[in-house]
Order: structure tokens, then sequence, then C-alpha cells
């Protein structure tokens, strides 16, 4: 999990770089349509024609919805605002995720997850200031973030009983297909003819690939861990983004990032310092 969240941060910096010229509801539907083209071969490989999960199909389709939404809002952001904003908003999500999970899935939520939840909350606070005026970008972070909850805990549902590889194809192909008419809508049309386009097809090659790795990572992580124990790590999310921000961008992370940056990682440290034999 640690490392997927490490990485996100990457593709999305390379489709922030995509949507600059491109719409980012048609950057979203080629991350899916990439990924669905990389992770086929693996699916007909490992398991022949058997591509989709057999059970549990509704919490599939609700976790496809619930990600398709949630990564078109957040498309919609980082256009906007910088990443490091984009994701302090964001992350709304894995608060809420904590507090589903334990009303819908019946987990237990220990004083250590609740330490480290409220750590990474304070953090948020501090990086948005509240009471500035909020952009239609920090806006539809937010939304993201909500529904990105509503994924975790679907996944977490979805992850019990079903391998990973056709769990993450179910994903990428039914995205694809809920998102291919404001791909239509927003098909775009790039300047440069025959020296520009093929580069494009590599960098969207690239973010399809990139993503493909890192959702597979997180089914992998649900299938052996509870939402809440996985939750926080979703804030290094957050470091990674404004790193990125600032190596791609010129997004200078201010003050209040850094301080709640400060709060996320020590919530971290907070979950991971466990006794052995001790509760999670």
């Amino acid at each position: 999990m640690a490392t997927a969240m490490l990485s996100f941060p990457l593709v999305d910096g390379l489709a922030k770089h995509l949507a600059l010229e491109a719409s980012p509801y048609f950057v979203a539907w080629a991350r899916y349509a990439v990924a669905s083209l990389v992770v086929l071969p693996f699916a007909l490989a490992m398991h022949g024609w058997r591509l989709f999960p057999r059970e549990r199909l509704g919490s599939h389709f609700l976790r496809t919805a619930f990600l398709v939404i949630a990564m078109t809002l957040f498309y919609l952001s980082m256009v906007r605002v910088p990443l490091a904003t984009t994701f302090s908003a964001y992350f709304v999500g894995p608060i809420i995720a904590a507090a589903l999970s334990v009303a819908l899935l019946g987990e237990t939520m220990t004083g250590r997850k609740g330490l480290s939840l409220a750590l990474g909350f304070a953090g948020s606070l501090v990086i948005l200031r509240p009471g500035s005026a909020l952009e239609p970008g920090v806006i539809f972070a937010f939304g993201a973030g909500v529904f990105y909850a509503c994924y975790l805990v679907a996944t977490r549902r979805a992850a019990m009983t079903s391998d990973p590889v056709p769990t993450l194809l179910f994903q990428c192909v039914v995205g694809t297909v809920l998102m291919t008419p404001q791909a239509i809508l927003t098909w775009p049309m790039p300047a440069g003819g025959d020296t520009v386009l093929p580069g494009l097809l590599a960098l969207y090659g690239l973010l399809g690939l990139s993503s493909a790795a890192c959702h597979f990572l997180v089914i992998l992580a649900f299938r052996r861990a509870d939402a809440t124990t996985l939750a926080p790590l979703v804030y290094l999310e957050l470091i990674g983004g404004a790193i990125i921000g600032y190596l791609a961008f010129g997004e200078v992370p201010g003050l209040p990032i850094v301080l709640g940056a400060a709060c996320i990682v020590a919530g971290g440290l907070v979950l991971l310092r466990r006794r052995p034999g001790a509760a999670a």
C-alpha cells in the first residue's frame, strides 16, 4: 500500500501534464483504456477466458463507479489548483473510509488507529486553513475524496474473496466503458502531426501502465489488511504530490503544507509502531 501511494503522484503528475493540452475527461478515459490493454494479456494467461470475477459483482461495479467519479473530479481539480492543494482536500477520503468501514464492515476502530487518523485529519486542516476562500478546484477535490472513501470500502468488500487480476481487469474495462461518452465529447485533436503524436501515445501508454500497476498493489493490500489499517497510508500521496508538483510544475509548498505533512507522517508512524502481538 505504501509503494502504491508513493507511486500514484507520479501517475497524477503525468496526467496533469497531459491535461494541460487535452481535456481532463479524455485523460481520465485514456488512463483506464490503456490500463485495460495492459492487464488483459495477464488475465488471459492466468485465467483463460474467465476474465472477470464471478462473485460480489455488485461490489465490483460500485467500487469502479465510485473510482470513476473520484478520478474525474480529481482531474478537474488538479488542472485548476496545485497538486499539493488537490491532495490536501482529497484526503477527507481516508477519514470517511475509516468511519464507513467501522459502520458498514464491522471493523474495529482501536485507539492507535483513531490517533493515526486524527493526526492525518489535523494535518489536512493545517494545509487547508479553514476560513480561507474555497476555489472550485478545492471543491472538486473534496468531492473526489468523498467518492474515494466509498471506493475504499467497496474495494475491501470486493477483495475479500476475488482474485486480484480479474478484479483489476473488471475495474479497468468497466471504467473505460463508463467514461467513453465523456471521452468522445472531449476528444482532442493534437497539433504537430507525426512528430508529436508518437510521443503523446507513449505518454498515454506510460500513464495506463503505471496506473494499472498501482491499482494492482492496492487490491493486493486490501486482501491482507483491513481498511482502517491501510487508510492512513494513503496520506503518503500528499507528500509525493507536493514533491512532484515542485519538480515538474514549479509549485513550491508553503509552510502550512510542510506542517501538515509532518502531522501526516506522525500519523503513519503511530500506526506502524506496534508491539509484537498487539492489536492492529
